[in-house]
């Protein structure tokens, strides 16, 4: 289950508390348990996983969470998977882990592991949610945040695309707050 990390050192872990701290943003955050992590818990547990078997996961994913692929426009979704070996991990890493906003909105379901987000509220404060497994969070566009993987660097999450574009990050220059320290 998810946590946010308050700018005043709070951790709240309360789903709805968390949902009430986002909503001026526009965030939505739910958890999803539909089982269908026993379809795949060996997928789940792997960290290098081949083109066919990222589709199996997202085609069994799909065949619960149809209504997620609808409720975004979503015209494709595909595997994000983050393991110590990735191929890409510093550059994922460094693409993301600074403020930035998109075009589009940012829809993500956890399958397995943890993702760090970064928002900047209305208010100008900092807040910083932990989401693991279960988890789907939805990030409108032109929300400011930044995102990292945890210490662990284990992370599989669908993500939903509505166009190509959708998820090109446009930096914003806001600084992430030293005060504020990462949860985990």
């Amino acid at each position: 289950m998810a946590s946010l990390l308050l700018d005043d050192g709070t951790i709240e872990s309360d789903l709805d508390e968390i949902a009430r701290e986002l909503a001026p943003l526009g965030i939505q955050l739910k958890h999803y348990d539909p089982g269908t992590s026993i379809l795949f818990p060996n997928l789940l547990d792997q960290d290098v996983l081949t083109e066919a078997e990222k589709r199996c996961c997202v085609e069994l994913h799909n065949s619960v969470f149809e209504f997620l692929q609808q409720e975004n426009g979503a015209l494709w979704c595909d595997l994000l998977n983050v393991h110590p070996g990735s191929f890409n991990l510093h550059h994922l890493i460094a693409t993301y882990s600074r403020y930035h906003t998109h075009s589009a909105p940012e829809p993500l379901y956890v399958l397995a592991g943890e993702m760090i987000y970064g928002f900047v509220r209305p208010d100008g404060s900092q807040v910083q949610l932990l989401v693991q497994a279960q988890d789907y969070l939805y990030i409108p566009p032109g929300v400011e945040h930044w995102c990292s993987p945890t210490a662990s660097l284990s992370f599989k999450g669908i993500r939903y695309f509505a166009i190509a574009e959708g998820w090109v990050p446009n930096y914003t220059g806001t600084q992430v707050s030293d005060s504020s320290q990462k949860p985990r």
